[in-house]
């Protein structure tokens, strides 16, 4: 349906804009003025905005409004300003501004598998990429298959994903048994699932989990999907998701050389209520100071999660063969592993990455019509 607007009405703030469906959309006046994409408002070369808001008074009005016809289906709303400025806006620029486009996730319990993607196709093809990226960006999980085994060749992967998150620790992380491990990863210990350098004010949200080699009876991997268990857990107690996304939590991750500590309520949400961050991590969290006023909210509500966490039904659980790497969202997906059974060689390399940069790298290939 083609969408246009056939009147517009001024009212003492906004411009009162009516569409050919009956709706109608107030459109602030420092907002179209703000937004002006003129050639004095922007610079050119780099599509920048160069208008600052404080050169306009804070009650600025149109002088004079007209509806033009700016090609064969579109119009145009044409605004004179009380300076001389004037501002043009078709009408499919507005209804491209109705709204911010939400990508679609999709959530999975524990009879879901993770999709297998072959690492050479996503380093070599634009389409295998995007594929790939956006399987990641709806599910927040996928396995790469026939990857190299060679210690340090996760960075290969800073051509898709961007370059590599850096910590304190070490750039790319070995996770084999060691005695003088700093974290229980390095034991044969189970690691339950969660998500790492929950004790980083903003901990790293894409992470390569490389399997090098995998000689080892049990070491199971296991994912969950924590934004599906908070929507449900918000759904049914929406107290206690209220207590998890309130009461703030301290985190602390060391070793011989380096500290992170932050303190931080387990669920963030983004401007629109949705859940942005899930921090989740029982080896790296501290006590929460008795002065807490919602510490008995919070700990029936940190149970609850605890227990859908833990549960068999919501866990996906695989064996990672030496030449696969697990990407996961690192503030939606939980992951961990069962004990290790025996002694047989086993080495994974941790690297991080930024979510930005992925979803990044899916548009810039959609923009340049290279999928």
């Amino acid at each position: 349906m083609h969408h246009s607007i056939s009147s517009v009405a001024q009212n003492p703030d906004a411009l009162s804009a009516v569409w050919n469906d009956g709706a109608t959309t107030d459109l602030p006046y420092l907002w179209l003025r703000d937004n002006c994409g003129c050639s004095e408002c922007h610079v050119v070369q780099t599509t920048e905005k160069r208008f600052h808001l404080f050169r306009v008074p804070r009650d600025l009005k149109p002088l004079q409004i007209s509806i033009e016809r700016a090609g064969s289906e579109d119009e145009a709303i044409a605004i004179a300003w009380t300076d001389g400025h004037r501002t043009r806006y078709r009408s499919s620029e507005i209804h491209g501004l109705l709204s911010r486009p939400r990508f679609e996730l999709r959530y999975w319990n524990g009879r879901f598998q993770p999709r297998r993607f072959d690492y050479q196709r996503f380093l070599a093809s634009d389409r295998a990429a995007a594929e790939l990226i956006d399987e990641f960006l709806r599910t927040g999980v996928c396995v790469l298959v026939d990857a190299p085994t060679e210690p340090d060749s996760s960075e290969q992967l800073a051509a898709r994903l961007g370059p590599i998150r850096e910590v304190l620790f070490e750039r790319i992380h070995n996770v084999k048994l060691d005695p003088k491990g700093y974290n229980i990863a390095h034991t044969g210990l189970a690691v339950a699932p969660h998500n790492d350098f929950t004790s980083y004010t903003w901990p790293p949200n894409v992470q390569a989990l490389h399997m090098l080699v995998n000689e080892c009876e049990g070491g199971e991997s296991i994912v969950v999907d924590g934004f599906r268990l908070l929507n449900e857990l918000r759904g049914d107690h929406p107290d206690k998701f209220d207590a998890l996304c309130e009461v703030p939590v301290p985190f602390r991750i060391f070793s011989e050389e380096f500290e992170c500590y932050a303190v931080n309520p387990m669920v963030e949400l983004d401007s629109d209520g949705a859940v942005r961050m899930v921090r989740f991590n029982t080896a790296q969290m501290q006590a929460v100071p008795l002065s807490e006023p919602r510490l008995g909210d919070f700990y029936a509500a940190y149970h609850e999660l605890s227990r859908r966490v833990n549960a068999d039904s919501n866990q996906v659980s695989f064996r990672l063969e030496g030449g696969q790497i697990l990407l996961c969202a690192g503030h939606r997906v939980l992951h961990g592993r069962t004990p290790l059974r025996s002694k047989g060689q086993r080495h994974l390399q941790d690297a991080y990455f930024e979510h930005d940069n992925v979803r990044t790298h899916l548009r810039l290939l959609r923009l340049a019509g290279r999928i």
